[in-house]
């Protein structure tokens, strides 16, 4: 027997339909949070999971699970991992070690661990993995690098791309199934996040990109902002987008970048002579500032 599993960073709802209409559903979808995806992406995962449920296909969703924190409240999310250390996400530093780290990883580590998987191995068998790239021209550049990479585990699959489906077709093939098209799948502090997208972005979210540019200025060296540079359509602070364009108040802008970096170190320092068993974590400190109490 061969497992096979899925990965979800979009649900890949036309995946899922089309194989569950050929009786052919996955062993296991798996899908891995950051912890600071956009709302609506939290809410269709809600719903997905409840439609994976009702067809009685296995569904995971996992988390990377930090283990050091030297002196540091600990943190569970790719937010509160870049407000501890005074950076920004790798893909604004010209990474890509956030996906591997928050995403990757954990879903590796799980099928690992997954007695089906375990049991192919001990057989001589591979995992197949089916992935949801579609035919379009930017899941073509996505998928020309991932065929290049093997592995003694697991074989992948390409379903969508077998099928000749573009993300036209995918999306015709979720409406008629009566699902809701997901949402473009991001974190909130995502570099790669386009100008519009920000726009659409409740104030909590907004809040949370000052903040974490706040953070990191007096360590930023080659880049401006979580945008990296600017050029000619935006600025390379989203920061300074966010205040051109008035998606908050310039008093709260200019009371987060006064208060909330320093505010924050205060609430680190205090924390570091905690025993780590009782120490507060940083989603304390977060809570609060969510709340607005550090910015009034």
């Amino acid at each position: 027997m061969t497992a096979s599993a899925k990965g979800a960073n979009r649900f890949c709802s036309d995946l899922l339909a089309e194989l569950e209409s050929r009786g052919t559903p996955p062993n296991l979808v798996l899908s891995a949070d950051t912890g600071v995806e956009k709302p609506e992406t939290y809410d269709y995962q809600v719903m997905i999971a409840a439609w994976m449920a009702a067809r009685g296909i296995p569904y995971e969703m996992v988390r990377y699970v930090p283990r050091r924190f030297k002196h540091r409240p600990p943190y569970y999310d790719i937010l509160a991992n870049v407000l501890t250390n005074a950076t920004l996400p790798s893909i604004s530093l010209g990474g890509k070690s956030c996906s591997l780290k928050w995403k990757a990883a954990p879903q590796e580590k799980f099928l690992k661990a997954w007695t089906p998987a375990k049991t192919a191995w001990s057989r001589g068998q591979k995992v197949v993995r089916l992935t949801g790239f579609d035919a379009s021209p930017q899941d073509t550049r996505r998928y020309t690098h991932a065929a290049s990479i093997t592995n003694d585990l697991f074989d992948t699959r390409y379903p969508l791309r077998e099928w000749g489906w573009d993300r036209a077709l995918c999306t015709a093939r979720i409406e008629a199934v009566g699902l809701p098209v997901p949402p473009k799948s991001s974190c909130i502090i995502c570099g790669a996040m386009k100008p519009d997208e920000v726009r659409t972005l409740p104030a909590w979210c907004l809040r949370l990109i000052v903040l974490v540019e706040a953070r990191a200025a007096p360590r930023l060296r080659t880049v401006e902002g979580l945008w990296r540079r600017s050029t000619r359509t935006r600025p390379g602070r989203m920061t300074d987008f966010i205040r051109a364009e008035a998606l908050l108040p310039e008093t709260e802008i200019d009371a987060i970048i006064r208060d909330a970096p320093a505010d924050l170190v205060r609430f680190q320092d205090i924390a570091a002579l905690v025993p780590l068993a009782e120490r507060p974590a940083l989603s304390d400190w977060l809570e609060t500032f969510n709340a607005g109490r550090l910015t009034r």
